[in-house]
């Protein structure tokens, strides 16, 4: 069985020139990515007042999210702590604006300025310090209040996603796990839903999707 890229070195390292252009240009990754990208982008609930909104893309990589956020209208900010995936980017000249950035230390956003972001199979990288003196930890005060960030993940196992789950919990968050397909082993995916400060009465609670979904709510922090 392959390891898991997080355990086999950095992001930074592991997603280099080749391992980048590798990525980026298979055809069934794309399709994974547009497809959690769209999901994502669901749970967001953006107002439907035909207003682009502008989001974060957090471990953006080559864009392939991002296109997705452009494709809906929307204007957006990439992270991403690797130089080669970020280069793959330019390349394919995505719209987004894109900085070279570590997640886990600090987004240097102004606060309240951000109306949503998502991130795609990047948070579980935090779990995975790399030196003793790493203390990563993902800082949202760029969000607006009562905007929704929702991060698509794979947890290696239970322990790992309570760990990301009470880091949410400390930072003060209120919203918890949308888990689609949890009984098929291929099909399931967890996102991790967040609203930051105090969300308007008239929005509605992250939908699981009609087949097979579940939804575990926290909130009260």
């Amino acid at each position: 069985m392959a390891s898991r890229p997080e355990v086999v070195a950095p992001p930074e390292i592991f997603y280099d020139d080749a391992e980048a252009r590798k990525y980026t240009s298979s055809s069934r990754i794309v399709q994974i990515q547009a497809t959690l990208s769209e999901r994502a982008l669901e749970l967001l609930a953006l107002p439907d007042d035909g207003v682009p909104k502008l989001l974060l893309d957090i471990g953006c990589g080559s864009g392939l999210s991002g296109e997705t956020l452009s494709e809906n209208g929307h204007h957006w900010i990439g992270f991403d702590i690797s130089p080669s995936m970020l280069n793959v980017a330019l390349e394919r000249e995505v719209e987004g604006d894109l900085l070279l950035n570590d997640m886990g230390q600090g987004l240097g956003l102004r606060p309240g300025v951000i109306d949503g972001a998502i991130s795609i199979s990047a948070v579980q990288w935090l779990c995975n310090a790399d030196k003793s003196s790493h203390n990563p930890r993902l800082r949202l005060k760029c969000l607006a209040n009562g905007a929704r960030a929702v991060f698509q993940l794979y947890p290696e196992n239970i322990d790992q996603r309570e760990l990301i789950l009470n880091a949410a919990m400390r930072a003060g968050f209120a919203g918890g796990i949308v888990v689609d397909f949890p009984h098929s082993s291929k099909r399931r995916k967890e996102f991790l839903v967040l609203t930051c400060g105090q969300r308007s009465t008239n929005a509605s609670m992250p939908k699981v999707l009609p087949i097979s979904g579940l939804a575990v709510i926290f909130s009260g922090f």
